[in-house]
Order: C-alpha cells, then sequence, then structure tokens
C-alpha cells in the first residue's frame, strides 16, 4: 500500500503544483515567460518528486509511465492496476486542492485539441509521451543510473513540454489530463479521452520499441 500512497501522493503534487503553475502564470502556448515557467514546472516536479518518493515506487506518477514499465515486465498486473488507480485518484485530488485556491476561471491547466483536430492531437501526445516514456525506459534500466535518474527524468518531461504546450498544452500523462478536466466539465471533459488514450498508446509504444532495441538478434521482434 505504501508504493500506492506514494503514487497518489506524488500525482497530486504534479497536478497543483505543475498544473498551478500553467493555470497561475495564464500559459496559453504563445512564446512568453509562462510557456517557460510552465515546461519548467513539471519537469522540476518530477526531479522533487524522483527524490522523495522513487525510492517508495519508482515515481511514475503517470499511467503511461506505468504502461511501459509493466509491458518490460517492471511490476505486476496487480501493481499496474494499483498505480494506475492511485495516479488518476491523485490527479482528482491536486486538481481539487488546485480548484479550491483558485476557482475554474484560469482552466486548473486543462489539455485541448489542437487546431480542434483529434488525430493531429493524438499524433502530438502519442510522439512526445513515447519518447518520455522511452527515456524513463533507458535511465532507469542501469543501477548505475540511479543517482542522476530523477534530473534525467525531470530534464525529458521539460523537453516534450517545450515543444507540445504550443499544440496540445502538453499532457503525456493520462492522470494529469483527467484530473482537471473532470473537475472543469465542458469540452475538457468531452475531449480527456483523447489524452488518455494516447497517452497509454505512446507508452505501450515507447515499451515495444525499448525492447526491440534491446533484444537478442533470435527475438522473435527481430526475425
Amino acid at each position: 500500500m505504501k508504493k500506492y500512497l506514494a503514487e497518489f501522493i506524488g500525482t497530486a503534487v504534479l497536478v497543483l503544483v505543475a498544473c498551478g503553475v500553467a493555470a497561475v502564470t495564464g500559459c496559453s502556448g504563445k512564446p512568453d515567460a509562462s510557456y517557460i515557467l510552465t515546461a519548467l514546472a513539471f519537469g522540476l516536479t518530477i526531479v522533487a518528486m524522483a527524490y522523495s518518493i522513487g525510492n517508495i515506487s519508482g515515481c511514475h506518477i503517470n499511467p503511461a509511465v506505468s504502461m511501459g514499465v509493466f509491458l518490460n515486465k517492471g511490476m505486476s498486473g496487480k501493481d499496474f492496476a494499483g498505480y494506475v488507480i492511485a495516479q488518476f485518484a491523485g490527479a482528482i485530488a491536486g486538481a481539487g486542492v488546485l480548484m479550491y485556491l483558485i476557482g475554474t476561471d484560469m482552466g486548473l491547466g486543462a489539455n485541448g485539441l489542437y487546431q480542434d483536430s483529434i488525430a493531429k492531437t493524438m499524433v502530438v501526445e502519442i510522439i512526445l509521451t513515447g519518447i518520455f516514456v522511452l527515456a524513463i525506459l533507458g535511465v532507469t534500466s542501469k543501477v548505475e543510473n540511479a543517482n542522476v535518474a530523477g534530473l534525467v527524468i525531470g530534464g525529458s518531461l521539460t523537453l516534450v513540454h517545450l515543444f507540445g504546450i504550443y499544440f496540445t498544452g502538453t499532457s503525456v500523462n493520462p492522470a494529469r489530463s483527467f484530473g482537471p478536466a473532470l473537475l472543469l466539465g465542458g469540452d475538457a471533459l468531452t475531449n480527456v479521452w483523447v489524452f488518455i488514450v494516447s497517452g497509454f498508446i505512446g507508452g505501450a509504444l515507447a515499451a515495444i520499441i525499448w525492447k526491440c532495441l534491446n533484444c537478442d538478434k533470435d527475438c522473435d521482434c527481430c526475425k
């Protein structure tokens, strides 16, 4: 249960702090200070959580990451389900605290469709989620990377936000999108399935790519 509690707390902090920065700075995808601050907020929150709860749960705080780890046989089906439930619950809790503090007029850092296109939005989110999860699978694959893993993961999340905020506000995390959307309702809730589906697809693709890049020449994916 400690692992699930850690994932709940970590995801709640991510939504409260990082989505909070996006909301209070008015981040809208325009090339201004709020854009950079939001990207940094997501990356730095991951760094803080990685060195806080990483030794307890691995600090996934993202169902897409858990999907990638699960498909690479890094966790059991039971833990995968427990992590995902805890992450979604944490995101709702974090969004709830944020809504209590600032209301809903500033949007709670919710994601939005790019040019009202589901297809374009999914392309952006699947690619960025794949990049992010692939970086995580790579840096956590060697024990000697443990001391720097949090920095690499946080830097990778900052990177995908620097590119993706313009298009979708950057999700790469189904739970992060769901919490604010649930409390905002309206179009945010109607369209949140796009970010949930894209996140899981991106995480799964990253797991497949990682497996193929690191398999033996006689394995199934190389035949």
